[in-house]
């Protein structure tokens, strides 16, 4: 089983036991901060779960169907566990004002920081393996599912600061007020994600310095005179690469075949292996370029 995949099996069990442990006292209690933060973890279940799905359908094989393969599920399930903290962040909003308008004692105090204590020390645990496993596989999927467990991280320590301030100052408001502010932190979290999936989704070029690197490795080569329609995009882990060479119109085809072999080499060196890099370099006896673009204009 591949590292990502493990860690989405780990994310799911830790996240069952969460929500278990944290919906029990949320009930009990009723707080609005810790039934908040059992919510959240429920959704973190339920994407947890989809983002294994989604890590077992991108490693499939090309087929008939989908010749360039299924790479683009990792950016849909990152839109979709995005959208689906910012949905959770506008409920945990609305039962927060909810408490504000109608006030309501906390009960079950104790068990309520015993239980966020835990789930502070066990959500710590998963955020710096989920970060390790993202590190070393540089997985837009298991990225966004450290930065959801690191927004999680930071509730639950929230959480637990408000609970052990409600108890000594016997102080309501604290829980609701707490709930605004985490649904707030949620929102600004899930936005980055959301974006960078999107882009992903609509084949955004790649990063600017990725560009110029391509740039200077074209420029630099003496088998080529020059080079035009370069074009880039990232779709997971699969980056797609492609660019027109202009080659002296004396060259062999075996003879630019090998330039542009060396060519592909040096650009692949640019990343890392954890990308699948995929670069087609159209051949070209003269420079074509004026020519396409009027074509294109009609």
């Amino acid at each position: 089983m591949r590292l990502e995949k493990k860690a989405t099996v780990v994310s799911t069990s830790v996240a069952g036991i969460l929500v278990l442990m944290k919906m029990t006292v949320g009930i009990l209690s009723g707080s609005i901060a810790v039934l908040a933060s059992a919510i959240d973890s429920f959704l973190d279940l339920t994407v947890s779960l989809f983002n294994y799905f989604a890590l077992n359908t991108a490693e499939k094989n090309p087929d008939e169907q989908f010749n360039y393969g299924r790479s683009k599920i990792e950016p849909l399930a990152a839109v979709v566990e995005g959208t689906v903290i910012s949905l959770s962040a506008i409920f945990i909003l609305y039962e927060a004002l909810v408490k504000i308008a109608h006030p309501r004692d906390m009960e079950f105090m104790m068990s309520s920081i015993w239980v966020m204590s835990a789930s502070l020390v066990i959500t710590l645990f998963l955020v710096m393996f989920l970060n390790y496993v993202a590190k070393k596989t540089k997985n837009m999927v298991i990225k966004a599912d450290a930065l959801h467990y690191k927004t999680d991280l930071f509730s639950n320590g929230a959480v637990l600061m408000a609970l052990a301030l409600i108890s000594m100052t016997g102080e309501q408001l604290i829980d609701p007020i707490l709930g605004v502010g985490i649904s707030i932190f949620m929102i600004y979290s899930a936005l980055p994600i959301i974006k960078e999936g999107v882009l992903m989704l609509l084949d955004a070029a790649l990063p600017e310095e990725d560009i110029e690197n391509i740039k200077n490795i074209l420029e630099s080569d003496i088998g080529i005179n020059d080079y035009h329609f370069l074009q880039t995009r990232e779709s997971g882990s699969q980056v797609f690469i492609s660019v027109h060479a202009v080659f002296n119109v004396s060259i062999s085809l075996y003879d630019a075949h090998l330039v542009a072999d060396k060519i592909e080499a040096k650009i692949k060196d640019l990343f890392d292996d954890s990308k699948n890099v995929h670069i087609l370099v159209h051949m070209d006896p003269y420079d074509d370029s004026e020519m396409n673009e009027i074509e294109d204009e009609y």
